[in-house]
């Protein structure tokens, strides 16, 4: 009946109308031999057909042909189409979709190690407002993309992390299926660059292929929990102490939807799900809005500062969506109240994604990107405390010149989760909270699953990677820098109209170092400085 089913289902009804004809026409040929001319050419069309289907269900390369034989081809026809037509089937960003085909395509060219050139110049309109640019030395160095990464660990950590400049941001098993998680890791293992498992907790999926990971941390305590939902000291310390592990994030906030919990539903707590997370089997999985292990900055820095010690010393630290000001900056004063210090702190842009979250906290709360990096960078720079906390950041994050931006506005390193998606197969149907993704990344269905091949989607996870970091270093070279953590404002510029244009220093202003506690006239952060209080959130 399963079988049946699927037969029936609009996924195969093609390929099931295409054998049922050949064979119908087949009998006929067979029974009226005097009618092979009539009965043929309908045989052979169906025939090809049918071998067409089969082939697109054996084959590993794409995924929406293995969930979709014989009508997904309509896809790839539309795809060769001339852009006028194009622009009806894919999401643009002048339209307000996530994501613009020309961004993805790089993605795609990149993850097959298809060639990502293009002639004719730019494609944009550079006297346009909004239009950035990166100033170019007349001294280029030649940089080794092996050489892109950074050390993470501050004084108080006993086994520091070396890692890319570039790596997976947080997605969790659950959101995304086995295949799609182990393919991701086994990108990141090939590649030699870190994997953040997402709140879901490390699942089996996640240690097949041996990647580094980062384990996230959120306030459901996902395999670090109770059954009533605390946090569970002794079970942390057993799973941090796996190798695998490289270093702890505890999650505060996601951009996507800050400030917001999240259930999943009892019907898809699985027996799987239920042991990777440490909940009950078939009931609802809550993740709250708030942590319960701590309620002030000063019980934050403690609860990472005994994270740190229950993990041997591995790296920890805190992600998290810019909201009040002044709450962050209660963090810094408890940072130097206390001396206990986050080894890295994570800023995740609100321009983030999510499989699912209320309209009204996609679109309109918490801080974008640019804005919270620069603002958390220069808090840090202006407590003297910079220097000792490496930043992470995530936001939209896909091209090389999107992680150079980024570095110049106070990153060390950058995630990406949409773009790592793309490159394992998505092709953004925005179908990820009906489990029902065509190609097999988000759903939990194993008859959609299958279709992602993890052999040949690790090869493009690690592709992606490497041949972002190509680019990286060779725009790093341009601007006449050995590494992109050189980058500063003051090499990137935007137009403001059609006949002015600023440097990133003059929109981006920065404190010097220890200024917040010298005191600062800075009108960003000096009533904020001033509510800001290291024993509670609220002011």
């Amino acid at each position: 009946m399963r079988y049946l089913g699927l037969a029936l289902s609009p996924r195969y009804v093609a390929l099931t109308l295409a054998l049922a004809l050949t064979a119908l026409f087949l009998g006929l040929y067979i029974a009226h031999p005097a009618d092979h001319w009539l009965i043929g050419l309908p045989l052979v069309l169906f025939a090809g057909l049918s071998i067409l289907g089969i082939r697109d269900l054996i084959q590993t390369r794409h995924a929406v042909l293995r969930n979709y034989p014989i009508s997904a081809h309509l896809r790839f026809l539309l795809e060769e189409m001339r852009p006028e037509m194009r622009q009806y089937f894919f999401e643009d960003e002048k339209t307000g979709m996530p994501f613009s085909r020309d961004r993805r395509a790089v993605v795609y060219q990149r993850a097959k190690s298809e060639l990502d050139k293009r002639p004719f110049g730019t494609q944009h309109d550079v006297y346009a407002e909004g239009y950035e640019w990166m100033r170019h030395s007349f001294a280029p160095r030649s940089v080794d993309p092996k050489a892109l990464r950074i050390d993470i660990g501050g004084p108080s950590c006993s086994q520091p992390y070396s890692a890319s400049v570039f790596a997976i941001s947080a997605m969790s098993f659950g959101a995304l299926s086995a295949n799609a998680i182990m393919a991701l890791n086994g990108g990141a293992k090939d590649g030699g660059f870190h994997h953040d498992t997402g709140e879901g907790g490390i699942s089996p999926h996640h240690r097949v292929n041996g990647g580094d990971l980062v384990w996230e941390l959120g306030s459901g305590y996902f395999g670090a929990r109770n059954l009533d939902g605390s946090f569970s000291p002794e079970r942390f310390a057993e799973t941090a102490a796996d190798p695998q592990v490289k270093m702890i994030e505890v999650k505060l906030s996601q951009g996507a939807k800050p400030g917001h919990g999240g259930v999943l539903p009892a019907a898809k707590v699985s027996a799987e799900i239920a042991a990777t997370r440490g909940v009950r089997e078939g009931e609802d999985c809550v993740s709250p809005s708030a942590h319960s292990a701590f309620s002030t900055p000063i019980g934050l820095l403690e609860f990472i500062g005994e994270l740190r010690r229950l993990s041997g010393g591995k790296p920890v630290g805190f992600k998290l969506c810019v909201g009040h000001p002044w709450e962050f900056l209660g963090v810094v004063k408890a940072m130097v109240e206390t001396g206990i210090l986050p080894d890295f702190i994570v800023v995740d842009g609100k321009e983030g994604g999510t499989g699912a979250a209320p309209m009204e906290f996609m679109d309109h709360l918490g801080m974008p990107l640019r804005d919270g990096l620069d603002f958390v960078h220069n808090a840090l720079v202006g407590a003297g405390l910079r220097g000792a906390i490496r930043l992470g950041a995530s936001g939209k994050v896909v091209t090389a010149f999107d992680i150079a931006r980024t570095m110049a506005l106070g990153a060390d390193w950058c995630n990406a989760a949409r773009a790592f998606m793309f490159a394992v197969g998505c092709i953004q149907s925005q179908s990820c909270h009906t489990d029902r993704c065509p190609v097999g990344v988000a759903t939990q269905d194993p008859t959609r699953s299958r279709a992602l091949v993890v052999a040949d989607k690790r090869k493009r996870v690690a592709n992606f990677h490497a041949s972002t970091l190509h680019a990286l270093a060779e725009l790093t070279g341009a601007a006449g820098l050995d590494h992109p953590g050189r980058f500063a404002p003051a090499h990137f510029s935007r137009r403001i109209s059609a006949q002015e244009s600023v440097g990133f220093d003059a929109l981006y202003p920065a404190l010097g170092h220890g200024e917040l506690l010298a005191g600062t006239d800075d009108r960003r952060f000096r009533d904020a400085w001033a509510m800001a209080r290291a024993d509670r959130f609220q002011p």
